[in-house]
C-alpha cells in the first residue's frame, strides 16, 4: 500500500475564503484479486459510483486489480481504502458500505501465519471456522454481531470495534484448535459480560 500525496487542487475550486490555500489531495494505491473486481464496479459502475460518492473520493480501477484512490479528506480516502479492502477480501459491497459508520472496522487474519506453506493445513483450518454447512461461521456471527468473510488464505470481520475483538479472539481460538462448543461458550460468556457489564 502506497500513500502519496498528489497535485493541489486548482486554487478557484478548492479555496472557499480569500486567502486559504488549496485542499491537497491525497491518494492510495493498492491490488485486490483479480477475479473481485467486476464486483468492486458493480453493474454498469453501480458500486464504484456508490462508494465514489459516499466517501468524496475518485477511484481508478484496472482489470488486473490494481486500484488508485483519491481524495482531499484523509479521514474519508482511509474508509474508501478499507471498503475497497473488505470488496476485494470477498464481502458483498452492502457489508463493505457498513465501514461509514462511526465505530465499524475491518480485521484481517492471515491463515498462512498459521498454516505455512501447507495448503492441507490451509484448507483444514478454513474447514474449522466454516463448520458444518457454514454453521461454525454463521454462530461466530450471530454471536458477536460482527459478518465474516473466508476468502483465499484470509479471514476478515466487519463490525463495530469490540465486536471485531471478540470475533477475532474467537477465530483464534478455533486456529489453535480449540473445540467449536469451547469457543461458542465463551462467546456466550462474553455477550451475557457485554449485556450486564
Amino acid at each position: 500500500m502506497v500513500k502519496k500525496e498528489a497535485t493541489k487542487a486548482p486554487a478557484a475550486e478548492a479555496a472557499e475564503m480569500p486567502g486559504e490555500a488549496p485542499a491537497e489531495e491525497f491518494s492510495y494505491e493498492l491490488k485486490i484479486p483479480q477475479e473481485r473486481v467486476a464486483v468492486l464496479i458493480g453493474e454498469k459502475g453501480a458500486t464504484k459510483r456508490e462508494l465514489e460518492k459516499a466517501t468524496h473520493t475518485k477511484l481508478q480501477i484496472s482489470p488486473e486489480g490494481d486500484v488508485v484512490l483519491m481524495g482531499k479528506d484523509g479521514l474519508l480516502l482511509y474508509t474508501a481504502q478499507e471498503m475497497v479492502r473488505a470488496i476485494g477480501r470477498g464481502f458483498n459491497p452492502k457489508v463493505a458500505l457498513l465501514l461509514l459508520k462511526t465505530d465499524y472496522a475491518l480485521e484481517l487474519i492471515d491463515m498462512k501465519d498459521i498454516a505455512g506453506k501447507s495448503k492441507n493445513t490451509l484448507e483444514r483450518i478454513k474447514g474449522r471456522i466454516i463448520g458444518t454447512q457454514g454453521r461454525a461461521r454463521q454462530e461466530i456471527e450471530h454471536l458477536t454481531d460482527t459478518h465474516i468473510s473466508i476468502y483465499g488464505k484470509t479471514v476478515a470481520i466487519i463490525g463495530e470495534t469490540a465486536d471485531v475483538a471478540v470475533a477475532r479472539q474467537a477465530l483464534a481460538m478455533l486456529l489453535q484448535g480449540s473445540m467449536h462448543k469451547t469457543v461458542y461458550h465463551f462467546l456466550e460468556k462474553k455477550r451475557k459480560e457485554i449485556a450486564f457489564g
